[in-house]
């Protein structure tokens, strides 16, 4: 009886009940295409003595990346444990940098993004030799990023150019690949890779983002809100539980340190789009139409709509507003103003965000085209 059972347990573990065979490891499935199947036989032997020398066990289960941008720097930290501290198997120099210091907010800005990220894909056919995505905008970059226009397709990749990522030389990458790929094989889903503005113990550094921020107290507030990861970091080895408030702020739990309240964000003035129109019909023959008409303009309107939850006051999960506008000769919406809104800071977001709307095919009053003024009511939600 007892060797009937272990029979049968053999041919369990062997296939499941179905008779299927068990999914190809994910190393596996890298040494089906070109690139990374040669960089495995290439490197896996020197990587593992590096391992060896430096008293790391091979392969590493646990791996952490953090970018220093403005000191050109890429770590690369590995364990096998939770509970162990990360080691630092190695520093490589990131090539090139794009944009300066600071968040990035929009798609085209050419900015590196700084924050809290993960790795999100594995691109083994890239462009760029090997690429690994980042999932860049991340929960806090939805909220404080362009609604519209956040950008995206961040990566670490080869070939040492970049137009907002952050690029190594070809053989430093599939370093990285190899090591990120066998984290994953063993179990690590999210591989966290956390970008900073710089070095944090470095004085050329910290001098010039201070240079930066003397007169920005808001990117001031947000690389102190790094820092304290960094800090924590440099002290433990291991990690905090980093989270978004519904500000898009990251806040901490585990922190080795307090951190300071976060100030009160200042809105900036901003000079909204005005034209000096001194006169309005009080009728025409045809109104003004939004490109592709009702049919478009609506859904356009709902867009707008989930796209500014982010933005509402904390604790309001759903507003109604009223706005007036005029849709002058040229076609151009402008005079925004909002009738019934929430509080100063929405309402300025939401004219601005209106201001971004496409031109219209203007009013028509005698064959002429003319300003004409509308009003109009949606949903935030």
């Amino acid at each position: 009886m007892r060797k009937w059972i272990l029979t049968c347990t053999l041919v369990i573990i062997g296939a499941n009940i179905f008779g299927q065979t068990a999914a190809p490891a994910f190393i596996d499935i890298q040494k089906t295409f070109p690139i990374p199947s040669e960089a495995l036989k290439r490197k896996q032997d020197t990587l593992q003595k590096q391992f060896a020398a430096k008293g790391l066990q091979w392969p590493a289960k646990y791996m952490y990346i953090r970018s220093f941008k403005y000191d050109s720097q890429l770590e690369v930290w590995v364990k096998n444990t939770l509970k162990e501290p990360f080691k630092l198997f190695k520093t490589y120099k990131v090539c090139a940098l794009a944009g300066t210091l600071g968040p990035k907010r929009l798609e085209g800005d050419y900015q590196v993004p700084e924050g809290f990220y993960y790795i999100n894909e594995f691109n083994p056919k890239s462009n760029y030799h090997l690429s690994l995505g980042l999932n860049y905008p991340n929960a806090s970059d939805k909220i404080l990023s362009d609604a519209y226009k956040p950008g995206g397709g961040i990566y670490i990749h080869g070939s040492c150019v970049t137009v907002g990522c952050i690029p190594v030389t070809d053989a430093q990458i599939e370093d990285i690949y190899i090591l990120a790929a066998y984290a994953k094989d063993q179990g690590q889903d999210f591989i966290p890779v956390h970008i900073y503005p710089i070095r944090f113990n470095n004085k050329k550094s910290i001098n010039y983002l201070a240079s930066l921020t003397k007169t920005d107290a808001q990117l001031k507030a947000f690389a102190e809100r790094l820092e304290a990861v960094y800090d924590h970091f440099e002290i433990t080895h291991q990690l905090p539980i980093i989270m978004t408030n519904t500000d898009g702020n990251y806040v901490f739990a585990g922190l080795s340190k307090k951190l300071a309240p976060l100030p009160k964000a200042t809105r900036v003035a901003i000079a909204h789009r005005f034209k000096n129109i001194t006169q309005l019909p009080e009728a025409v023959h045809q109104w003004p139409q939004f490109a592709g008409g009702n049919d478009n303009f609506l859904p356009y309107l709902e867009k707008m709509g989930k796209a500014l939850v982010p933005s509402l006051p904390e604790g309001v999960t759903k507003a109604f507003v009223l706005v007036e506008f005029i849709v002058d000769a040229d076609g151009t919406a402008t005079n925004f103003k909002v009738l019934r809104g929430i509080n100063a800071d929405f309402d300025d977001e939401l004219i601005t965000v209106l201001e971004k709307m496409p031109d219209w095919q203007p009013a028509m009053l005698n064959n002429k085209p003319t300003a004409w003024k509308i009003k109009q009511s949606f949903a935030i939600e």
